[in-house]
């Protein structure tokens, strides 16, 4: 299968729109453009072509729809041995599968049968040949993913090693092992599961649950047993407890602590107040003065900070007025340059309308000489539009659905059939006359021939000569008939619906339709070949063109020189330009200083304007600081008085923390005692209620017998342990010995990989993983790396060569399937990168590769077969 074009429309970022590549070719085929392009939506696009049914919408359609909603609508040319096909889905509404034969354009398939047709074409979907050889952005198929996605894939390269190297089963002992090892994992998945883990309703599990509730109910018993023992031994010492704390002498002792610990916590308190009176009176002073320095201290400093910016307000008025000279100089200049770019902006646009008007002159002459010819092929197509209205009318009186003529012949088939079932089942009679008598008898005035079965329906009378008459009655019920009447019915309506009298009828009328059909599609072509963009367009092109035909064909100028003079003009702009755009800087710059001068002096201004606030009169400033002097100077006296004051009682004061701490303890020490003999009387209760049940229990039996059947249960847990262990090595061993043979069953890959890795690397050997059939590791100089610590370059690198060797395989095998990478090489260096360009076109001389890449100036030096996008619509007859 080969890929020759593909087409999207309402795709993802595609909304509203379609957009196609054609002419995918042989060998290699590269689509390179920027991000955001649109080159992995196709690969979407394509995956779910191939791989997702049209009638469902699971993650990888909704992915697909845009966020404007909509039904999107994929298409792509393929190529078989059997030939070219078409194949078409559209997702969500008007949801269809179609397969058409793209050279005869006949329907080869539809819906149900076009999935199939699309199935056989992969052979195993995800997991077949194209999920094995297309690599989705970001994905080398070397990293760990789902378990799925790995068993899914690695199923494939098993099924494609074995049909080209068949000795391997030979090797590992064929079917016979296979069958061995299927019966010993049936064996051993009754009793676990495939994690050796319990399976659930299996024997194993059965004794696993069983032994687990014994060995429950003996802990519970046990527990009971300790618990009832554990209590007795409680209970003893309980009472020798409650017996010590009750002693009389014990309790007039607390209580004397109590007392003396609260006297000495009063005295302490006394004590207390006095010292904090004094000590809050000292904290006061120590305040105010604290106040006073810090106000006499602010004030000397806002005089030091005054004389500064009065000296730093001089210099930035003497920089403010520089800097509104340089403006006014700046201004001056960059008006002259405007004025210049004005002017010669003015002669190149008279001198490029002049040049318009000669232009306009020499197209009318053009569309003169293309007028006649684009009404000749208009006269054409309405001509052709004519022919297929008249088709379109005729059509429609002539067409019928097809499932009604279908139904139609159903049921004429049916009708025979229950006139047939009728007949076998009506009464018959025979008459046979002797001695060459004859038309004695008569049935509806004719003679009853001799010896012929007669059958009826109803009644029927016979007129024997010289006799009488017979009357024969077949007493049917009347529902006998009534399918046939039904479906009679059926046919009449069915006839009277399609305005037909026959099957035959229908039929003649069907295929007049249909060449009718095929008539209207000659003329839509001719149509379509005489005005690709329709008639309007035809006739918007003749108006535009008569249009231009209309104007002045005179040329009143030479068209070299004003173009010569429009290039003089522009050179004088841009001259003009450049001149405005040096002064522009200039008028910024001496804006941006006489900005910078102004906010500097209105900074100073506004902070001296403060310090004068606090400052005040500078007349009385001298005077102010003395008074801030003298003012802090009294407020330390106050405060050495009460420090010396305070300090004495400090020295002399209670531990009253202590104090408190004592009585604590001793008031703890007397409600713990109470507390714990509450308790002691409610545990003696609990344990006496407590020993009295379990001892009419007979736990201690109960649980001795337990123990016995939990004993019995724990045998037959082993047994099944037993068993599973030696399946389970029975498994493994079988397993050892099917792998042993890895190296000739990696043989063919080995084969094809060889070469490609002789293309880019020197001395290097790969190994393979003998459960995944996957590179694992690499030598390289005597040296062993797991695929894993490799770089991101070489590990793309090896996918793609991996992939690569698959597809020649997959060739060989009768399935060959294009090789699609999206994005497949993107850590690779320039040396490295060029290698695998050559690794790609030696695999592409009987094999088609499709490179999407964002890499534009890289993916250059490629080659093959340069792929673009093309705008599309697709065709909605």
């Amino acid at each position: 299968m080969k890929l020759t074009g593909l087409r999207l429309h309402n795709v993802k970022r595609f909304a509203g729109r379609g957009v196609a590549i054609e002419n995918i070719g042989d060998g290699v085929n590269v689509l390179c453009a920027v991000n955001e392009f649109g080159k992995s939506t196709f690969f979407e696009a394509l995956h779910a072509l191939f791989f997702q049914p049209h009638t469902g919408t699971p993650e990888a359609v909704r992915l697909l729809r845009p966020y404007s909603g909509g039904n999107p609508l994929i298409e792509a040319d393929i190529v078989t041995a059997e030939g070219r096909y078409r194949l078409a889905k559209q997702f969500y509404g008007g949801r269809r599968a179609s397969v058409t034969h793209a050279d005869s354009g006949r329907l080869v398939a539809q819906a149900d049968e076009a999935e199939a047709f699309i199935g056989n074409l992969i052979r195993g979907g995800t997991a077949g040949p194209a999920g094995l050889l297309w690599v989705r952005q970001g994905v080398t198929g070397i990293e760990r993913r789902s378990r799925s996605e790995e068993d899914g894939e690695k199923r494939v390269r098993e099924s494609l090693l074995s049909s080209v190297q068949g000795e391997v089963e030979a090797l590992t002992g064929g079917r016979r092992m296979a069958e061995i090892s299927a019966r010993c994992e049936e064996e051993l998945y009754r009793l676990v599961t495939p994690m050796l883990r319990p399976k659930s309703g299996g024997l194993y599990a059965a004794a696993l649950d069983e032994h687990e509730k014994l060995l429950t109910e003996e802990r519970r018993l046990n527990a009971e047993v300790t618990g009832l023992r554990g209590a007795l031994d409680k209970r003893r010492l309980a009472l020798a407890r409650l017996s010590e704390l009750e002693n009389p002498e014990e309790e007039a002792a607390r209580r004397n602590a109590i007392a003396a610990a609260e006297a000495a916590v009063e005295a302490a308190k006394s004590h207390g107040e006095v010292w904090k009176a004094a000590e809050a009176q000292a904290a006061l002073a120590a305040n105010h003065h604290d106040a006073a320095k810090k106000t006499l201290d602010d004030f000397r400093a806002a005089l030091r900070r005054a004389a500064d910016l009065l000296a730093q307000l001089t210099e930035a008025q003497r920089r403010r007025a520089e800097a509104l000279d340089r403006r006014a100089s700046a201004i001056a200049e960059n008006d002259q340059a405007l004025a210049d770019v004005h002017a010669a902006e003015q002669e190149e646009r008279e001198t490029r309308e002049l040049l318009a008007r000669l232009d306009a002159a020499l197209t009318a002459r053009d569309a003169g000489e293309q007028l006649a010819g684009l009404r000749d092929r208009l006269e054409q197509a309405e001509a052709a539009r004519a022919r297929i209205e008249d088709g379109e009318a005729g059509l429609a009186l002539l067409a019928l659905p097809e499932q009604a003529v279908e139904r139609l012949q159903a049921l004429e088939i049916e009708i025979a059939g229950l006139r047939a079932a009728q007949m076998a089942t009506l009464p018959t009679f025979r008459m046979e006359y002797r001695d060459g008598v004859s038309d004695l008898v008569t049935i509806d005035a004719k003679p009853l021939p001799h010896a012929e079965d007669q059958s009826f329906a109803g009644a029927v009378r016979l007129d024997i000569a010289g006799v009488g008459a017979l009357t024969l009655r077949s007493n049917r019920p009347p529902q006998a008939d009534r399918a046939l009447d039904e479906a009679e019915a059926k046919h009449r309506g069915l006839l009277a619906s399609l305005g037909v009298g026959s099957l035959i009828a229908a039929r003649r009328r069907l295929a007049a339709a249909r060449d009718k059909a095929a008539e209207l599609d000659l003329a839509r072509q001719r149509l379509g070949d005489l005005a690709p963009k329709g008639i309007q367009h035809l006739h918007g092109e003749i108006a535009r063109l008569a249009a231009l035909g209309a104007g002045d064909l005179e040329l009143k100028a030479d068209p070299g020189q004003v173009r010569q003079h429009l290039t003089e003009a522009e050179q004088r702009v841009a001259t003009t330009r450049n001149s405005a755009r040096e002064a522009s800087p200039l008028r910024s710059q001496a804006d941006a200083a006489v900005t910078a001068a102004e906010k500097a002096c209105a900074t100073i201004e506004a902070e001296l304007s403060g310090l004068e606030i606090l400052l005040g009169p500078e007349a009385a400033r001298e005077e102010k600081q003395h008074m801030l002097a003298a003012e802090a100077a009294a407020r330390q006296v106050l405060r050495d008085t009460a420090e010396s004051h305070a300090a004495p009682l400090h020295n002399a004061a209670h531990d009253l923390a202590g104090a408190e701490a004592a009585l604590r303890r001793t008031r703890s020490v007397q409600d713990s005692v109470t507390q714990e003999k509450s308790q002691l009387r409610e545990t003696l209760a609990d344990l006496n209620s407590h020993i009295r049940t379990r001892s009419d229990d007979a736990v201690e039996e109960a649980w001795r017998e337990a123990a016995e059947k939990l004993a019995a249960a724990g045998e037959r847990v082993k047994r099944f342990e037993t068993e599973i262990a030696v399946l389970d090595r029975l498994r493994t061993a079988l397993t050892t010995a099917r792998s042993s043979a890895r190296d000739l069953y990696l043989k063919p890959v080995m084969s094809e990989l060889r070469p490609l890795l002789g293309l880019l690397f020197d001395d290097i050997a790969i190994e393979f993983d003998e459960h995944t059939l996957l590179p694992q590791t690499v030598r390289r100089n005597g040296q062993d790396e797991d695929v894993e610590r490799l770089s991101g370059g070489m590990r793309e690198q090896l996918s793609v060569l991996t992939r690569l060797a698959f597809a020649r395989l997959l060739a060989r095998d009768g399935r060959p399937a294009p090789v699609i990478l999206d994005d497949a090489l993107v850590y690779s260096d320039d040396d490295r990168i060029e290698r695998m360009f050559d690794a790609l076109h030696r695999q592409s001389r009987d094999q088609q590769i499709l490179v999407f890449s964002c890499r534009q100036r890289a993916f250059t030096k490629l080659g093959g077969n340069i792929l673009q996008m093309t705008d599309w619509q697709p065709d909605r007859s």
